[in-house]
């Protein structure tokens, strides 16, 4: 292995290490929640708005990444998120009401929308220099870090070994010391990535140049939309279609997210190959088809609990490489420069986080969660049709200069 490999792989492994982190330390209060939701006595409408707080934190703060990571790097940027992320995850250990929930989940997502575009821009940054397609591969690391989490989190809440509080202190201190040393891996080779330095345009051509991009990243919004649609049903609504739909004790319905998740994680493996064999847009079109099935799977289970794992293991892996593939596009958006564009892709990428437990949960109170989650069937349909939009973009002279 050459010296330019081993740097190369030094690297990947180390962006990887930010995108476990990211993915585990959320992932470690998800199982919990059928058990708090319980404690603090909530509808399932109280606890889709609770839940949705965390999408709005992340719609606040995601105008502060670019600036952010062009004054202090992606790197320093993903670590002092995360370190903050996890405080916010901890303290909701300590919720004894579902406002004081809310407000950590408020500063949870506030953190996460920083260190997500961090750590993607990282990666993306890496990728570049290495000269080879890394971002699915990345993102089924931050998905193996969500099963780790949903796993160790689900047998520890079943167990009754270590209370919910200092489980999650040291579930944080872990965190943060690994995505220190991957930021230590990965930051000679982000720092290597050439940034685009063509002097801006005027105003009015500014002006121009950001409307077509905008143009060019909307069905690459609705795509990404579409799989955090069905990370956040993995993320707050798995448990709960466990305990509610497929008659698990609630110490147990952490099982149902971790199918799901785990579906994902596989795909996401997979992603990077199957994209160079076939096309991101062939991948993407099975994958709408998938979760359209998975979700009527999910709609037609009756209480079967295999049905159930089917269905959500469809939806998961369907869903696999949907965001990656629309932030790989954005970081393309002619005429922005590759911040600009995933930042912007991935702020109103969070409406679908913002949006879709307040459904569901409001569908769920009246004619119960099984309805509630057939949201899925419209997202796969939107990504079935609207798939050619991964496909690379052409560049056209008039976004010759860089608007960022």
């Amino acid at each position: 292995m050459t010296s330019k490999q081993v740097t190369g792989l030094k690297a990947t492994s180390g962006v990887g290490m930010m995108f476990f982190s990211n993915g585990a330390i959320f992932a470690a209060l998800l199982p919990w929640y059928p058990l708090i939701a319980q404690r603090l006595e909530l509808t399932s409408i109280e606890f889709g708005f609770i839940v949705a707080s965390f999408a709005v934190g992340a719609l606040v703060s995601s105008a502060l990444p670019a600036p952010l990571i062009a004054r202090f790097g992606a790197t320093s940027i993903a670590v002092a998120g995360t370190l903050l992320l996890s405080a916010s995850i901890a303290g909701a250990s300590f919720a004894g009401a579902g406002w004081v929930l809310a407000l950590c989940l408020f500063l949870a997502g506030f953190f996460d929308a920083i260190v997500d575009v961090a750590q993607n821009v990282a990666g993306i940054r890496v990728q570049s220099v290495i000269g080879r397609s890394i971002m699915s591969s990345m993102h089924a690391f931050w998905s193996l870090g969500a099963l780790s989490g949903g796993v160790i989190s689900t047998a520890v809440a079943a167990s009754g070994v270590l209370d919910i509080k200092v489980y999650l202190m040291l579930v944080g201190i872990f965190i943060s010391a690994v995505v220190f040393g991957g930021a230590i891996m990965s930051q000679p080779t982000v720092s290597r990535h050439v940034a685009n330095t063509a002097g801006k345009p005027a105003s009015s051509d500014r002006r121009r140049v950001w409307r077509l991009a905008l143009a060019a990243a909307l069905p690459l919004i609705v795509i990404a939309i579409s799989g955090t649609i069905v990370e956040d049903i993995a993320n707050n609504w798995a448990g709960m279609a466990g305990l509610e739909i497929g008659g698990l004790p609630a110490s147990l319905a952490g099982i149902v997210f971790s199918v799901m998740v785990g579906s994902q994680c596989v795909g996401r493996f997979a992603g990077d190959l199957l994209i160079h064999r076939f096309g991101a847009v062939a991948i993407a079109r099975v994958g709408g088809a998938l979760i359209a099935i998975g979700g009527l799977l999910v709609i037609t289970s009756g209480s079967n609990i295999l049905t159930l794992f089917a269905g959500v293991a469809l939806a998961g892996y369907g869903s696999a490489t949907l965001v990656p593939s629309a932030l790989t596009a954005a970081a393309k958006i002619p005429g922005v420069n590759e911040g600009a564009g995933v930042t912007l892709v991935s702020w109103l990428m969070r409406v679908g986080f913002l949006l879709t437990s307040p459904v569901v949960g409001t569908v769920a109170d009246n004619v119960g969660l099984r309805w509630g989650l057939s949201i899925t069937l419209i997202v796969g349909m939107a990504v079935f049709f609207l798939s050619p939009a991964l496909r690379e973009p052409r560049r056209n002279p008039v976004l010759a200069e860089d608007a960022s």
